[in-house]
């Protein structure tokens, strides 16, 4: 039986179609032992994303930021956030959107950018997936100052940081964004091993 002939949705009702859309889903799930359970699920769907980290292998170096992330300041942590460069799709390709907010969030316009994977960062709740990338940088790249949209309420700043301080912020808690943890560990596994040797 495939997944979509184990599913047999019963009702749906938007919650919210403010920003984005909140859905409650009331559905029938045919579970392993045959058996057939009602059950209710809130989606948020905000769209797809990517996300990026940008690393200077002559120079050991990595490109992040820092902002104001409100769901964050709920939940305890009165600190900015810092996170490598991301943004939603809005209806163009992974690599184009990157390529976009990159330059919007960072100032650099970046040449190589290389897809490592995909995945999906909050699958209880959220039905975004992320695009993963890298992309050398050198700092000739930087062609304007970054910081966002100050028309989205973005006030971003931009860090360069050591790939080894940076990993060393991972296990400080200084750096507690999910995807951003990903691609630091992913980059000190593949692009920059010989540079991390002393984690």
């Amino acid at each position: 039986m495939t997944l979509a002939n184990r599913i047999r949705i019963r009702d749906v009702k938007t919650l919210s179609d403010d920003w984005f859309l909140l859905k409650k889903t009331t559905f029938d799930f045919h579970r392993r032992d045959g058996t057939w359970q009602t059950v209710s699920r809130e989606t948020y769907d905000r769209g797809n994303g990517a996300t990026i980290l940008l690393y200077d292998p002559d120079r050991r170096t990595v490109i992040l930021t820092r902002q104001f992330r409100f769901p964050v300041f709920v939940n305890g942590c009165h600190d900015l956030l810092i996170e490598a460069p991301a943004g939603l799709l809005d209806q163009a390709s992974a690599e184009a959107a990157i390529r976009r907010e990159t330059e919007e969030e960072t100032g650099y316009r970046i040449r190589d950018v290389v897809k490592i994977f995909e995945a999906y960062m909050s699958p209880g709740s959220v039905t975004e997936k992320l695009f993963f990338f890298l992309g050398r940088y050198a700092p000739a790249d930087r062609i304007a100052p970054g910081g966002g949209s100050a028309a989205e309420g973005e006030d971003i700043e931009v860090l360069e940081f050591d790939i080894d301080e940076a990993l060393a912020m991972i296990r400080d808690g200084v750096i507690q964004d999910g995807k951003t943890i990903m691609l630091l560990q992913h980059a000190a596994l593949s692009v920059l091993p010989a540079l991390t040797s002393n984690r």
